[in-house]
This record gives structure tokens, C-alpha cells and sequence, in this order.
């Protein structure tokens, strides 16, 4: 029999990143909230990489962090290796990838919810949700009750999770935990368009079983870069990775069994992620390729699991250890846990609000995989959001959109409720427009007023925060003021960088802007320079080079805002607008659109069915 058990203005299903971020949103915002999971020792998992960040994936995390989410601390406490990728491109798209040390980063992370005022971590399997005159009626499978307010759905894979290795397949969520069995039919019943998507993880191999004399040894940043801004220092790097490749036994043994794979033979009716596909996908999708890259990465201090990353898959574990033991270093590997595939259900994000609200469904949320995306930090970033939004609606105010043109998590969520995912959607850098202005670096320029006015970011940080601005400020100024005679020493560093030398006095923002200098190679000359925080002078030097280029991207954001700033009326027919196109009409009215700005971006509204909305716009303001 069904018994009353608590009530909460916030509840959370699921603790995996999504979840996490959004419980400790809440909390943090004055919220009683609850946050729900299968198995408590699951909280916060890495079921697939050790890692955090890494391209574009980087920049969520410090985004997260500029609002006043979690994850960027978590993975500075448990940081193993630090390098920020791309360094031979342009700093759009600099990202920081860290090592972690994934039991501690779960540990540390489960510690945090448990000590956050306002929030109740309970171990408990929702199988029912209801929705009710009040808001929602969660029922676990042991028959307790819980009366909800708000409900964010964070289920990540568990949600009707199915494991597949070769001709096995069984009901489970990642690392063999149980899965979710029951809610996702409750959700169907509730009216959420469900469908089935799938992902998937490498083997992890015994670390004494590897050769790794056979291996290319690859180094971290020194010194290491922390994600937090509150972060002052990571210490040293204390792993290294290594690098091996696969070769053409390696691709004849994939091609002799890829009718063993489930993939192939029609097991798995889940779509796959594009731009992270398993091994055997590679070797079909690109069979001239002679080799593929992966990279052997430690999962922590105190264990000896090594992960594959890039050799995920779902053949047979007899068949894994054949073509693992044909890469140079794992002749001999021993496999402790057998790579992969998961199927499982998530929601068509077209139903929801830019605010990650369901829009037939007041109060109910989605995040994170849930949603159709893939990632640890795609995952807490709309968690993040979800928290945030749930919080302001049960404190009555203004929920929050962020937009696309000041971040990357603006970005993933418009994609995702604009034009919907057809695969597990992964952030990459070329899908924002604006990644210029969207650099991993300024995302506490960007953010963290915001992350202030919502209150998740604290007074001591936030004047902080200001100093830095008023810091920067002044160096740019020094940089405008200051000249630099054309002494013997001035042109030899000059000369030895092959760039022209001075005759007369110039300014340092003028050397600096020359591409072949900078802060460091022009510490010697620069007498005066204060002692700041060297992510200042990162941002100004980048500022001063690329000054042309960013002015050119904010006037096409001032373009976008304005088109942004032309509403759209919520419940409205758009059949009713003559000169649309059908498609366009089924689509306006399917994802209702907050402005001409998300219409224009959403999947078959061309730019002349933009232009007839502007002149009924005009028309209807008019009247």
C-alpha cells in the first residue's frame, strides 16, 4: 500500500551530472529539493571517459562554473592531467580536457549533495509520475509518495537501459547497475514523446598487462590550468597518458566479425552518436583509413584500470581481446571490464521550452541525455539550467533563457529545442556562430553577473570578479600609454622573433599586436608590468590581436539580438498566416518559437517564410 513519504518544492531523478547540478541549483536558490537515485554509490559516475572537458565540452565546464555549478571544482579536487587542446589553432578554440580520477570525483561530488542545506539525497527507484492540481506525484518502487512542485527528469542511460556485448543483451544501466524499468512507460502514459537512442564504452584493461615502452607518452600542461575561477592552483600533474594505433590485423579482425556485432545485425534499433561511433563503426564508415589513434588513460590513483579511449564497442568480449591484443603495448592486455553498447530512452527535446520546460507540462523539466544529448558536461550544463529555472518558478519569478550569442550552453539548448536531435547531439565548437566572442576564457565575463543576480554566486566572489574587470581595464590602458624606445636590446628580441625592428618610440599595444609577439616573449622589455592573474593578460592579448575580428562578430550578434528582441505570440496558430509554407506552419506550430531569431533557426522555416512572419509582425503591431 501507497504511503505519504514528503513533499518538496524541487525533485530531482536521477544523479548522474544532469541531476547533480540541478539539485544543488535548486538548494543553493532557497528550495527544498530532493534528488533520487538508483544506487547511492552511483552518484556523480563516469561510466565512459576519466576525463572532464575537453573541445567545446571545455568551455561548458567553465561556463558552469561562471554561473556557480559544480563540475569545474569537482574536477580541479580531483584532477589527475591537464592540457588544453587546440593550441596550434586559434583561441576560439583552445578547450581544457583534465584527467580525473573518477571514484573521487564521484565521492567527492555524493559528499557535496549530502552537506547542501535544503537538499535530501534519497537511494529510491521512481516508477510512477502523476501530474496533479499542485504539481506532481512521484511514487518509488517501494510505494512511498512524494508531492513535487517541480520535477526535473535526469535519467541519463538508465531510462529503459539495455547492454549489449555480441549476441548478449540484458536489461541494465551503465557499470551493471539497475536500470530505470518502470518510469519510462509512466512518462509514455503521462504524454512525452519518448524514442531510443544508444552510446557506448571501451574496454578497461589491467595497466600491469601493458607494454607501455611500446607507447608514445603524452605529457600534461605545465603548469596546469584548474577550470574553477575559484580555483587558485592544481599542484602538478601527476599521470601521464600514452598513444598507440591500430593496424590492418586490427581492422581484418573487426571485418571477419562485424556480423557478431549487434550493431550490424539489427539488435539494436537505438540511434547512435555521429561523432563518437564505436570502433567497428569507424573500420565500415571509413574502411580506406590504414589506422585509427587511440589514447590509454588512467581512470584514477588507486586502481589499475587503464581506458581505451576510441576503441569502444559492442562485439563480443572474446572478439575485444583479439583486436585489442593486435595494438603495439597491448599484445598481451588483460581485459577487466568488457566494452559496451547501451540503448535507452530519452524525450524528443522539441517539446520543451528554451528553459528546458515541457510546454504541455507546467513544472516538469527535462536534462541532461534525458534530453538527447551525450556528455558528462552537456549534461550538467542543463542540469544547471533545469535547477535554476525550476527554483525561479516555485519562487515566482522570471525564468531564465540563455542565449546563444553569450554562451555555449545557450547554444546546446537552442539547437536541442529548435531543431531537435536525431542522435545523441555533442557540443563542438562549430556549431556556435559567435565562437569568437564564446572563448573558454571570457566565460566569467559573460556569465557570472548572471550567475550574481540569480544568487548562486557569492559577494566575495563576485567583487573579485569586479577587481579582475577593473584590472584588466587598467592594463589595457597601460598597454595604450606606454612606449617603447628603439634600444639595441628592444631590436634584437624584435629581429630574433623575424619581425621589423623600431626607429621610433612605439606603444606596447602595438607590438603586441604584431602575430609573431606577445606577453612572454616581451617580458623583458615591458619593465613595468604588474603582477595580475595571467588569464588577464591571456584575455587582453587576445582582445588587442583579434580586436577586427571580434568587433566584426558583435555587430552580427547586435544583428541577431534585434531579431531576438521581435516576439513571437506563445499560443497562436500559424496557419492562420497566409504566405507560409506548410512545412513552415507545422513547424511553428510544433516547436512555438519565442522570437524571429529561434524561428529563423528552426528546420524547415526558410528565409522567406522569416520574412512573411516579420511583415505580419508589422502588420499586427500596427493594428
Amino acid at each position: 500500500m501507497n504511503y505519504f513519504a514528503g513533499e518538496y518544492d524541487v525533485a530531482v531523478i536521477g544523479a548522474g551530472h544532469a541531476g547533480i547540478e540541478a539539485a544543488l541549483a535548486a538548494a543553493r536558490l532557497g528550495c527544498k529539493t530532493a534528488i533520487f537515485t538508483i544506487n547511492m554509490d552511483a552518484v556523480g559516475n563516469c561510466p565512459c571517459n576519466p576525463s572532464i572537458g575537453g573541445t567545446a565540452k571545455g568551455h561548458l565546464v567553465r561556463e558552469i562554473d561562471a554561473l556557480g555549478g559544480e563540475m569545474g571544482k569537482t574536477a580541479d579536487e580531483c584532477f589527475l592531467q591537464s592540457r588544453m587542446l587546440n593550441r596550434g589553432k586559434g583561441p576560439a578554440v583552445h578547450s581544457l580536457r583534465a584527467q580525473i580520477d573518477r571514484r573521487k570525483y564521484s565521492e567527492v561530488m555524493k559528499h557535496k549533495l549530502e552537506m547542501q542545506p535544503n537538499l535530501e539525497l534519497r537511494q529510491a527507484e521512481i516508477t510512477d509520475i502523476e501530474k496533479t492540481d499542485e504539481g506532481y506525484e512521484l511514487t518509488t518502487r517501494m510505494l512511498a509518495v512524494f508531492k513535487c512542485k517541480t520535477v526535473i527528469v535526469a535519467t541519463g542511460t538508465y531510462l529503459g537501459g539495455r547492454i549489449f556485448v555480441g549476441e548478449v543483451s540484458y536489461e541494465s544501466g551503465p557499470d551493471g547497475i539497475f536500470p530505470a524499468c518502470f518510469l519510462g512507460k509512466s512518462l509514455k502514459k503521462l504524454g512525452l514523446p519518448l524514442r531510443r537512442f544508444k552510446t557506448g564504452t571501451p574496454a578497461r584493461v589491467l595497466k600491469s598487462s601493458i607494454d607501455f615502452s611500446e607507447l608514445e607518452v603524452q605529457k600534461g600542461d605545465e603548469p596546469p590550468q584548474p577550470f574553477s575561477y575559484e580555483t587558485e592552483s592544481l599542484g602538478e600533474n601527476k599521470v601521464d597518458c600514452h598513444i598507440s594505433w591500430t593496424n590492418d590485423d586490427t581492422k581484418q579482425i573487426i571485418l571477419d566479425n562485424i556480423h557478431r556485432s549487434p550493431l550490424y545485425a539489427g539488435k539494436i534499433e537505438g540511434v547512435g552518436p555521429r561523432y563518437c561511433p564505436s570502433f567497428e563503426d569507424k573500420i565500415m564508415r571509413f574502411k580506406d583509413k590504414p589506422r585509427h589513434q587511440l589514447f590509454i588513460e588512467p581512470c584514477g590513483i588507486n586502481t589499475e584500470e587503464m581506458y581505451l579511449q576510441g576503441m569502444s564497442s559492442s562485439l563480443p568480449e572474446e572478439v575485444q581481446l583479439s583486436f585489442y591484443r593486435t595494438i603495439k603495448g597491448l599484445e598481451n592486455c588483460v581485459i577487466m571490464r568488457p566494452a559496451y553498447a547501451i540503448e535507452y530512452d530519452c524525450v524528443d527535446p522539441l517539446a520543451m521550452n528554451a528553459t528546458l520546460e515541457f510546454k504541455n507540462f507546467e513544472g516538469l523539466y527535462g536534462a541532461g541525455q534525458f534530453n538527447g544529448s551525450s556528455g558528462y558536461e552537456e549534461a550538467a550544463a542543463q542540469g544547471l539550467v533545469a535547477g535554476i529555472n525550476a527554483a525561479l518558478k516555485v519562487l515566482g519569478k522570471e525564468q531564465i533563457v540563455l542565449d546563444r550569442s553569450e554562451s555555449y550552453i545557450g547554444t546546446l539548448i537552442d539547437d536541442l529545442v529548435t531543431k531537435g536531435a536525431n542522435e545523441p547531439y555533442r557540443m563542438m565548437t562549430s556549431r556556435s556562430e559567435y565562437r569568437l566572442v564564446l572563448r573558454q576564457d571570457n566565460a566569467d565575463e559573460r556569465l557570472t553577473p548572471l550567475g550574481y543576480k540569480i544568487g548562486l554566486i557569492s559577494e566575495k566572489r563576485y567583487n573579485k570578479y569586479l577587481l579582475k574587470q577593473q584590472q584588466k581595464k587598467l592594463e589595457i590602458k597601460r598597454l595604450k600609454t606606454t612606449v617603447v624606445s628603439p634600444t639595441e636590446e628592444v631590436n634584437k628580441i624584435l629581429v630574433s622573433r623575424e619581425t621589423s625592428e623600431i626607429t621610433t618610440g612605439v606603444h606596447l599595444i602595438d607590438l603586441i599586436k604584431r602575430p609573431q609577439l606577445g606577453y612572454d616573449i616581451l617580458k623583458d622589455i615591458d619593465k613595468n608590468r604588474p603582477d595580475l592573474d595571467p588569464n588577464i593578460f591571456e584575455q587582453v592579448e587576445i582582445e588587442i590581436k583579434y580586436e577586427g575580428y571580434i568587433q566584426k562578430q558583435l555587430k552580427q550578434v547586435e544583428q541577431m539580438k534585434k531579431l531576438e528582441n521581435k516576439l513571437l505570440p506563445k499560443d497562436f496558430d500559424y496557419k492562420t498566416i497566409t504566405g507560409l509554407r506548410l512545412e513552415a506552419q507545422e513547424k511553428l506550430n510544433k516547436i512555438k518559437p519565442l522570437n524571429i531569431g529561434q524561428a529563423s533557426r528552426i528546420s524547415g522555416v526558410s528565409p522567406a517564410d522569416i520574412s512573411v512572419l516579420l511583415i505580419w509582425l508589422a502588420q499586427n503591431k500596427q493594428r
